[in-house]
């Protein structure tokens, strides 16, 4: 007989949440809190990001997707410092309304990637908002003692380098707003779902992570745009990079967008959601960084070197660009 003293809450959370949390510190998510213990000689690395529905998706995004998103962006963040996964929390706000089934495909989207990437459920909160949904996750991972990667370590003389391709999500959040874009980009079928689907699911580089830890002076994930986030790494470490546009990777469809329409250089550099990882490393070691990652299966470009002074200088042609906006910002 079912226990009459259980809220709605505690059934949504027994149903599609804690078939998630495999990990034993987790407790089945019956407690107020959860645990983690650190691998031994390790130190735990911790991110939080979130989405929210007409800011970071579209209100129609396909529900298991908000849930791979909402993880694989905490994921690209681990990867940049060199981290394994733990585990992660939740922090699920809904509008009344919402229907289950939404709320099914999203924890079996969210479900699906916490076992691929070895990142399961450890606790969180699910609450009721009069806005529109939110999902925060705060994400664990661990790196020997005192290795993590950071952005302020970056050294004069190093190479830039950048995993994937860049301006794909930008370029795919613009072409989802507005459909009739992809004859005016003279985009065929394929390319424009390849660049909705940049945008709806990033693709952390969580395979190139140990690659990462052994090899990078200095690295980040790129999620506000590779000029704003190099400049940010920059300034972190006192130092200044400069880069060759004609070297930045591109898709077949963000080329093809960007011949059409010139000025989507600046979006495809500075609009965000990339989530790929640009770092830097000693010249000596690119050889090895590059085997590493052809072993991992991930696309890895070198782009510029970093030099005395400050900040982050894009060259075309021999000419240094400026820009709008350098980075996406919420304020």
């Amino acid at each position: 007989m079912p226990d009459s003293t259980e809220s709605a809450e505690e059934r949504l959370i027994a149903r599609y949440l804690r078939p998630l949390a495999t990990h034993p510190g987790a407790l089945g998510l019956v407690d107020d809190a959860a645990l983690l213990t650190p691998p031994p000689g390790c130190d735990l690395v911790l991110k939080t990001d979130g989405v929210i529905a007409g800011v970071h998706f579209f209100l129609d995004d396909p529900a298991e997707g908000i849930g791979r998103k909402a993880l694989r962006m905490n994921l690209s963040d681990l990867a940049a410092k060199g981290a394994k996964p733990l585990g992660f929390l939740l922090a699920l706000a809904l509008p009344a309304g919402t229907e289950e089934a939404w709320i099914a495909a999203f924890a079996c989207g969210l479900g699906d990637d916490a076992e691929r990437y070895g990142c399961p459920l450890l606790g969180g909160d699910t609450d009721h908002t009069p806005g529109p949904i939110s999902v925060s996750i705060a994400a664990f991972g661990a790196v020997p003692h005192g290795r993590m990667v950071r952005r302020s370590t970056a050294k004069i003389g190093d190479r830039v380098l950048v995993t994937g391709t860049i301006g794909d999500a930008a370029l795919g959040v613009k072409l989802r707003g507005d459909a009739s874009l992809s004859a005016r980009w003279r985009l065929d079928r394929t390319m424009a779902r390849h660049l909705e689907e940049r945008y709806l699911l990033p693709l952390p580089r969580n395979a190139l992570a140990e690659a990462v830890l052994h090899h990078a002076a200095a690295a980040m994930d790129i999620s506000d745009g590779l000029v704003g986030d190099l400049g940010k790494l920059c300034r972190a470490s006192a130092v200044a990079a400069e880069i060759d546009i004609a070297r930045v990777p591109l898709s077949d469809a963000a080329r093809a967008a960007i011949a059409a329409e010139p000025a989507l250089i600046e979006t495809a550099l500075t609009g965000g959601d990339d989530y790929e990882i640009v770092l830097t490393l000693a010249p000596e070691k690119l050889s090895t960084f590059r085997a590493a990652a052809d072993a991992a299966g991930v696309l890895v470009t070198e782009i510029g070197h970093v030099q005395a002074g400050e900040g982050a200088c894009f060259m075309h042609n021999g000419d240094a660009l400026t820009f709008a906006r350098p980075s996406y910002s919420h304020f």
